[in-house]
């Protein structure tokens, strides 16, 4: 690796981004404790050069690279997190410039595999995709079981508790739009087969568990399901505003 080109790391986990910089030396590395400060620094570089976690305060290690990309799409990104949802590797797929180079390993690897991925992305401008990461990246990509941003939208909607009407509302939808992009959703999740094979069909709640299918996949998680409530909150706010 270029020891002179500068290196920013970001991981709102001092211990976390402390590892890194101790990894990473001799190399010049700046710290970001999240990924505002991440953002700012990498506007002060011509081709920035970002190991980033993904789940941090304010803004994720995804949608930093997309506002990086944007306007340097020569910057590479080495995101090493904790996950695997298939989220954020959905996510992901949809910002990744033809041009750039970047990596994605999960915090559980060795020190030497770690290495090799910063070798790869940095040094020898090479995409590294952690094996892990692999086999939901095939599913995020397979006709049958990948979700579309509309399917998401609603799976979204579902996981916040709201009715087929309240969709309808949010979305600028009929309530026969919402109920086919569920149908569709149901299938690529596989709710809705498991509910026909029941020969009661009140065992089970096909909206929950298309919910539960979701979490288990990594398509919905605890800390990006957080910031949905906001933009909930927001717009029931803007509706009450205006009843």
């Amino acid at each position: 690796m270029n020891a002179s080109h500068t290196l920013i790391v970001a991981d709102d986990n001092h211990r976390d981004r402390g590892f890194l910089i101790e990894l990473l030396a001799p190399r010049r590395v700046i710290p970001a404790e999240n990924g505002m400060e991440a953002l700012s620094l990498c506007t002060e570089l011509d081709e920035p050069w970002v190991i980033t976690d993904i789940q941090m305060p304010k803004i994720n290690g995804i949608e930093l690279a997309r506002r990086v990309w944007e306007t340097k799409p020569g910057a590479r990104f080495l995101f090493w997190s904790q996950y695997d949802d298939e989220m954020y590797v959905r996510a992901l797929a949809k910002i990744v410039p033809a041009e750039t180079v970047y990596g994605y390993i999960l915090k559980n690897n060795s020190l030497e595999v770690l290495e090799k991925a910063v070798n790869a992305v940095f040094e020898e401008c090479q995409c590294w995709i952690d094996p892990q990461v692999r086999p939901v990246q095939a599913r995020a990509h397979k006709h049958a079981t990948s979700i579309t941003d509309i399917e998401f939208e609603v799976l979204i909607d579902l996981a916040l508790g709201l009715t087929d009407n309240a969709i309808a509302e949010r979305h600028y939808l009929s309530r026969r739009g919402v109920q086919n992009r569920l149908q569709s959703l149901y299938m690529k999740l596989g709710a809705n087969a498991e509910a026909s094979t029941l020969c009661d069909s009140e065992l089970i709640n096909v909206r929950m568990r298309a919910v539960a299918l979701a979490l288990q996949r990594g398509l919905v998680n605890q800390f990006e399901l957080q910031k949905e409530e906001e933009k909930l909150a927001a717009w029931i706010k803007f509706q009450n505003s205006h009843a």
